[in-house]
């Protein structure tokens, strides 16, 4: 088999390193992609570290764009040269998820253990997320990638795999938010950004950031946001509600953090909802008074990659990206080389990135 350069996880809170690994060639319905940026998500931190375990060595890396440069037989509408945008939503199509329109649920299980890597010597090699990105080239499912125009640029492409519709996916899709509406993101990192953009697109009214950081709230205006409240002060649901003169139709909870699910509520006007995008370590967990939130009609809703349809929502934010109403480039803090994967993942944990992007060319 083919080998190419991977960033590989072989312990749990350890660095990467790069290695050299195998990469079969695509089989029935699959496609080789190589790469020209993958984006260092959050999720892709979390595993790393054991948050939610997991099988090792794995290659992670989820959020990915590139060239199509091997074709399997029983594809379908691509071919080699074509432009793609990597995902991680493997949807198989058929089972009851994937025929009622939320592939992102799909129910049909996928071994990454059996994927198409192996280490440099044959061993098991773990496709993380189905995707393993982290990586020269992948070898994904068809149906995980959306054809694009060649002239977008490959590290804002990239952006679409998971950040950006996982965003705006949890506004326009998961609170389904009308015009008027007013909205409370939580967390103004880079899925947090993303919310705040489709709130904006979606016509709210008012459009509350939160976060414990001054600057990235600041940021938070230049996508959409129009105030800000530091998730440090006293009590700072109170900040928002006179900010809006009422509560919210929808809070975003964009962080994995306890704290930030617990005060949720507190956001709501009667009637809204939470809607919960941001993951937890397993384990944790949150309480709350249930009698207050049925009391007045309160509901919270959990949105897995904003509910999209990759085939749907990605081309119409190409679309929005070339009309200058969503911003891709702007979401970029860095741009790397697969050899400083591991600074580019400490600058990620630092908190002050909003998405660092691997290179490839």
């Amino acid at each position: 088999m083919p080998t190419i350069k991977a960033a590989v996880c072989h312990e749990f809170g350890a660095p990467l390193s790069i290695d050299d690994v195998q990469l079969r060639a695509a089989g029935m319905g699959e496609i080789e992609v190589t790469l020209d940026a993958v984006a260092i998500c959050h999720s892709d931190i979390t595993f790393m570290d054991g948050g939610w375990g997991g099988s090792l060595p794995a290659v992670y890396g989820h959020e990915a764009a590139g060239i199509v440069t091997g074709v399997g037989a029983g594809v379908v509408g691509l071919s080699e040269g074509d432009s793609v945008v990597v995902t991680l939503i493997r949807a198989c199509g058929n089972c009851p998820s994937c025929a009622g329109g939320i592939p992102t649920l799909c129910e049909t299980p996928y071994d990454g253990d059996q994927g198409p890597l192996k280490t440099a010597d044959g061993g098991k090699l773990h496709q993380a997320m189905a995707c393993g990105a982290f990586a020269e080239k992948v070898v994904v499912d068809q149906r995980q990638v959306v054809k694009i125009a060649p002239d977008i640029p490959k590290d804002a492409a990239a952006l679409l795999a998971c950040g950006v519709i996982t965003g705006v996916g949890a506004v326009i899709n998961a609170a389904g938010l009308r015009a008027g509406q007013d909205v409370v993101v939580i967390g103004a990192g880079g899925v947090g950004l993303n919310a705040i953009q489709g709130a904006r697109i979606a016509g709210a009214r008012r459009i509350v950031a939160v976060d414990m950081s001054e600057e990235k709230l600041e940021i938070a205006k230049s996508f959409g946001a129009t105030d800000g409240v530091l998730a440090t002060s006293d009590k700072p649901w109170r900040a928002a509600k006179h900010a809006m003169g009422r509560g919210a139709d929808a809070v975003i909870v964009t962080v994995g953090a306890i704290p930030a699910y617990e005060q949720a509520p507190q956001y709501l006007a009667n009637g809204g909802q939470v809607i919960m995008v941001g993951m937890p370590h397993s384990g944790a967990t949150a309480t709350y008074e249930p009698v207050m939130m049925a009391a007045v009609g309160q509901g919270m809703k959990g949105s897995k990659m904003g509910d999209v349809v990759i085939q749907r929502d990605i081309p119409w934010m190409v679309d929005m990206y070339g009309q200058g109403r969503l911003q891709l480039d702007e979401l970029i803090s860095g741009r790397w080389r697969l050899d400083q994967i591991n600074e580019a993942i400490a600058d990620t944990k630092s908190g002050s990135a909003k998405r660092n992007v691997i290179m490839f060319s």
